[in-house]
């Protein structure tokens, strides 16, 4: 498989977990997801994400899964692997390990103890050089992490760390970010890389106008995502906005804290994409209420995608 690059693009799911009912690891499941994303027209899959609850996993447990979902897709599509660790001879064994078994790239996330510019780019310029040559995307994530990095501070970081290729931007509200980091690419003070966004799409149109390449996030639908990326690459940001606007209600309720990842497994599971809709201890569960409102919002988002023929 290819490497990751900075001229990425398209859409990079952040995929699920799958468990059984009882918490164990569902690798029937993950084959069953792979497939439908695929199926999908995804670009790629990003694993052990946050949202993909990867600190529930054991070692063994987030090999078994890398590997699984590398099999599965047998070299047709580039993975990215979350390999966040509170320190770097984890992050780099990890790191080792899954580019060994044909990853494409790394995602690492900063940890909470970085509270200045100057902590953000050290860490960033010790994990570029514990990856050796991996070509890593840096997750920036100040909502999850309470790590806010400036893009003054991410100008530096590329400039300098040659193998961070890609930002995964989930700043909130982050737009001016991009479009000052485009500024500073074309005026040729740093390198361009890719910018996948995140936030579950809830502002994928107005960031690929201001210059995102596609989206690394997670969304039960990832069709809409994959349709408003490519209808702003075939110039028509009309027709990606009349998608959008399709999903966003239930984009919107999948944001919620605390019970978000929760109705994005049930609406997968609804779907036949994965056997069970449970999240790993502790984790938690739509209550009947819950499942009511997401019932009414797929029944609304049927009819209006009857409507605008998508």
């Amino acid at each position: 498989m290819a490497r990751l690059t900075e001229d990425a693009k398209g859409v990079y799911v952040i995929a699920v977990t799958p468990f059984t009912d009882d918490g164990a690891l569902d690798l029937a499941s993950v084959d069953s997801m792979v497939d439908f994303y695929e199926s999908a027209g995804v670009t790629g899959l990003t694993v052990l994400g946050q949202l993909g609850e990867a600190p529930k996993l054991t070692a063994e447990e987030s090999r078994l899964v890398v590997e699984r979902v590398l099999k599965r897709l047998d070299g047709r599509l580039p993975v990215v692997v979350g390999v966040s660790a509170p320190g770097l001879a984890p992050m780099r064994e990890l790191a080792e390990a899954v580019m060994g078994a044909g990853a494409a790239g790394v995602m690492v996330a900063p940890p909470w103890t970085v509270r200045t510019d100057d902590q953000a780019f050290s860490f960033y310029q010790s994990v570029g050089e514990a990856l050796g040559d991996t070509p890593f995307v840096l997750q920036d994530y100040p909502l999850t992490t309470n790590v806010t990095i400036a893009p003054g501070v991410i100008e530096r970081i590329v400039r300098d760390v040659p193998n961070c290729v890609m930002l995964k931007h989930e700043d909130w509200p982050g737009l001016a970010k991009i479009s000052a980091l485009r500024a500073a690419s074309g005026s040729g003070a740093m390198r361009r890389i890719s910018i996948l966004c995140g936030n579950g799409g809830l502002f994928l149109p107005e960031e690929m106008g201001r210059g995102a390449d596609g989206a690394m996030t997670g969304f039960c639908y990832p069709e809409m995502m994959v349709g408003v990326v490519e209808a702003y690459g075939a110039g028509n940001p009309d027709r990606a906005h009349e998608i959008f606007d399709a999903y966003l209600p239930l984009a919107r309720y999948e944001q919620q804290q605390g019970i978000g990842l929760a109705c994005r497994k049930y609406v997968l599971a609804k779907r036949g994409v994965i056997k069970s809709a449970a999240l790993r201890k502790p984790g938690a569960k739509l209550s009947a209420l819950d499942i009511a409102d997401v019932e009414r919002l797929l029944a609304r988002q049927a009819l209006r995608l009857k409507e605008i023929g998508a």
